[in-house]
């Protein structure tokens, strides 16, 4: 098919590969423009960007399309059979949605209606689920309200956190893709039942509030790891964690106080031992 990719981070990059390796002609990329990165803050291309000028195809980076004229007039000229979005990161209007004879499919990290929205790898973890996967959808006006072409699951582990449930998705997805465009789409309507909302988090989504229960504050860890990467402070001084263990531990002392040489530490319920710690600049 003649297809048009829309995607900008790591977990774009399989669905695009899979997609050319199955013999798909994309016939243009989208991507978010490049953007300051590393101590220099040089301009890096994002990794959807990368891909595609390896492979020689042309490649777009709109700051916005929303009332973009030009840029949906110009998506509408491609005469694409189907647009692929995958964590963009920009709304498309109707418009775009409509232009592709079979319209526009994204794959979602989450079981949908289960976290709709823009963080759903991180919040089923944050949430204590216990599966996850990914939803090939039809993509409508909507926050990810579309119908359900296809959908795989997984089950989560204890120590799963965002970089490990990513990795996995990320490959299930590409190969769910691949066998739902090998078969005729039969999209199921969403359910009422069950809707929640993925936040966009922000670096203050790291704090560590110690009142909470040990149980919430690993889930927390795991599920901020890589970004944007749980923190506590001490004497003003960033520190942040990037493994611990629960331990059963009752105690009567303050939150977010050591309770041993270990770096075991008072929560609201039980104890955190904490595995690995980064001050700032450092290893």
């Amino acid at each position: 098919m003649r297809l048009i990719f829309m995607g900008t981070p790591d977990f774009a990059v399989p669905v695009f590969e899979a997609l050319l390796a199955e013999g798909h002609e994309i016939v243009q990329v989208y991507t978010q423009p490049p953007r300051p990165a590393g101590r220099g803050k040089a301009l890096r291309p994002s990794p959807v960007q990368n891909a595609a000028e390896r492979r020689g195809i042309p490649v777009r980076t709109p700051l916005r399309i929303r009332n973009n004229e030009e840029e949906q007039a110009f998506f509408e000229s491609l005469d694409a059979d189907l647009g692929i979005v995958v964590a963009y990161g920009l709304i498309l209007p109707q418009r775009m949605l409509d232009a592709p004879s079979r319209g526009c499919l994204n794959i979602h990290a989450s079981l949908l209606p289960r976290w709709r929205g823009a963080s759903p790898i991180q919040s089923a973890i944050l949430a204590g689920d216990a599966r996850s996967g990914v939803a090939i959808m039809q993509m409508d006006a909507g926050l990810d309200t579309g119908d359900v072409l296809a959908e795989a699951s997984v089950d989560l582990t204890e120590t799963e956190t965002a970089s490990s449930l990513h990795d996995r998705l990320c490959a299930l997805g590409a190969d769910l893709l691949i066998k739902t465009l090998r078969h005729p789409f039969k999209p199921v309507q969403q359910s009422e039942q069950g809707v929640t909302y993925a936040e966009r988090l922000t670096r203050e989504t790291g704090r560590i509030d110690w009142s909470k229960s040990a149980e919430i504050i690993d889930r927390q860890i795991r599920g901020l790891t890589p970004w944007p990467g749980a923190f506590t402070t001490q004497d003003g001084i960033v520190l942040k964690i990037g493994k611990a263990r629960v331990v059963a531990q009752a105690h009567t002392a303050t939150p977010g106080t050591t309770l041993d040489d270990a770096l075991t530490i008072a929560c609201g319920n039980n104890a955190l031992q904490i595995l690995t710690l980064q001050r700032p600049g450092k290893a």
